[in-house]
């Protein structure tokens, strides 16, 4: 499977950092808004290596399970904001006080917020 739509790309890259216990994770549909990607998938860390772990799971899997490499990664881990570029979903991994001072998610406001179905336990 080589393509592969970018919602499933956007959700499966909110699964990933998950695995990473990543925090805050939101998916937002810039689609209408954007002509650059489709997604951007934020996600919060708590220091240098946790989001060196989340950026490593994203990266590694996608490589790994579906040949997918990102165009660009930018950022650094010291800088405590990297942004993975996968054309149609872009990931920021970033610390919590670096998303807040941007504040992307209020940047772009417009954008609908894709919810995930929560992992409910089986119904009796």
């Amino acid at each position: 499977m080589h393509e592969m739509d970018s919602r499933k790309l956007a959700l499966l890259c909110r699964e990933l950092a998950d695995n990473k216990k990543a925090e805050d994770i939101v998916i937002l549909d810039v689609r209408e808004l954007s002509s650059v990607t489709d997604y951007f998938v934020i996600a919060a860390g708590t220091s240098e290596p946790h989001l060196r772990a989340i950026v490593d799971e994203i990266v590694d899997q996608l490589k790994e399970e579906h040949d997918l490499r990102p165009k660009a990664i930018d950022g650094t881990f010291h800088a405590a904001w990297v942004v993975l570029d996968y054309f149609d979903v872009i990931v920021h991994v970033m610390r919590h006080d670096v998303r807040e001072k941007y504040d992307l998610e209020t940047l772009w406001g417009d954008a609908p917020r894709v919810k995930t179905r929560r992992r409910t336990a089986a119904k009796a």
